[in-house]
């Protein structure tokens, strides 16, 4: 579920509206606004637009200022020269942490805690794959290093790291135009191109981590009187199957860097349309096919989609690799790992997170690709593949 910033802009809502409405079309030719509209509330996890909206207003003006000393000791650990405005939330904590807006006199940051980044990431190696890619051409707010040369510095009791401001438009939304895709693509590739070598896999993305099965969770959940345990009840074969994908052979091969996380929440526009990729603190080693079939997964709704990001990416590489059911393992595995984790959030939430916590999971759980949703994926694919001329 795509979650509000802590300060949220109805223009950008209004924007992204009318940004997925290009890609609805690519779906429904007759799609309208309105359309756009519903489709967006009900990423964000309402009902209608209308409670959408009325979420945005409750909210305005709503975003934590951080204590001026922990804005103070950022800026002069980091080198930022000094504050020059408060240090403003951005949005409710994630799975790594907390990101700030940080004014100073040297320009606009954004400071984030990573406290709770899994797997843990080497912060330098981080770095320098982030750097790596910028040189390749991929657009992204760069990494800044503190004054000891450090990616990551300890303050008050939290893990920060510290990034240049862009200016872009609000967070992409599903499904995306086709240019966009193909954009997708391209970027995918430049990451895979670096062909920077990982000491291990992922264990996010290719080991299920809970322990205990899908039918002991939902019995769990309906013992503990969850509202929407129900739901996951209903959920369950399509989870088994999830799980079933987990047991595929892992490909042949050294994994490599991967950006581990390219879905539209972590990708806007920015100068001139050109697309800004954010969310580097999980990079880890995959094997490129499984990202490959993570963005599918994640960025298209159509045939027309699924051929634009793959033309993008061979574009680009030169070559496409082969895809089969087995490799959506990655993305069939991470997906249950981030299931049970907001399942867990869910059922031990307190009173001021419980709201949210519980739209949450229920949202997750209606919405989840399934065996053949990957199935026809590779049908379209194999469109692509007829229609793309042979190389000489």
């Amino acid at each position: 579920m795509k979650t509000l910033p802590d300060n949220p802009d109805l223009g950008h809502l209004r924007r992204q509206a009318k940004d997925l409405l290009a890609g609805l079309r690519e779906l429904r030719p007759g799609a309208t606004l309105a359309d756009a509209q519903a489709s967006l509330a009900d990423q964000y996890g309402f009902r209608t637009w209308t409670e959408l909206k009325a979420e945005v207003d409750r909210r305005q003006g709503q975003a934590e200022v951080a204590a001026p000393e922990l804005a103070r000791r950022i800026t002069a650990r980091f080198g930022l020269g000094e504050p020059a405005g408060e240090m403003r939330s951005l949005s409710r904590p994630d799975e790594v942490g907390r990101r700030w807006l940080l004014p100073t006199t040297r320009g606009r940051f954004t400071a984030r805690t990573v406290d709770d980044v899994y797997p843990v990431t080497d912060g330098t190696a981080n770095a320098r794959f982030q750097e790596a890619a910028a040189r390749a051409g991929v657009l992204l707010p760069a990494p800044v290093r503190s004054t000891d040369g450090a990616v990551v510095e300890r303050i008050d009791g939290s893990s920060w790291r510290v990034y240049e401001w862009l200016r872009t438009g609000p967070p992409l939304v599903a499904p995306v135009s086709a240019p966009i895709t193909r954009a997708v693509g391209a970027v995918l590739a430049t990451v895979h191109g670096l062909a920077i070598p990982a000491g291990s896999l992922c264990p996010w993305t290719s080991t299920r981590l809970a322990g205990r099965s899908w039918p002991e969770v939902a019995d769990l959940a309906t013992a503990k009187g969850a509202p929407w345990a129900p739901v996951l009840v209903a959920a369950l074969p399509t989870l088994l199957e999830l799980e079933a994908l987990s047991a595929a052979p892992i490909p042949a091969g050294a994994p490599v860097l991967c950006h581990n996380n390219l879905t539209p929440g972590n990708v806007r526009a920015g100068a001139a349309g050109r697309l800004v990729v954010t969310g580097w603190e999980h990079a880890a080693g995959l094997p490129p096919v499984w990202e490959l079939c993570s963005a599918l997964v994640n960025w298209t709704a159509t045939p027309s989609g699924v051929r634009a990001l793959l033309d993008g990416y061979q574009e680009r590489a030169g070559a496409v690799p082969a895809l089969s059911l087995d490799s959506f393992r990655g993305t069939a595995t991470a997906l249950q790992n981030y299931v049970a984790g907001q399942i867990d959030l869910a059922l031990e939430a307190g009173p001021g997170d419980l709201a949210f916590a519980e739209r949450n999971v229920r949202h997750l759980l209606t919405h989840l690709p399934s065996r053949a949703g990957y199935e026809r994926i590779l049908e379209w694919s194999a469109i692509k593949k007829r229609a793309t001329p042979a190389r000489n």
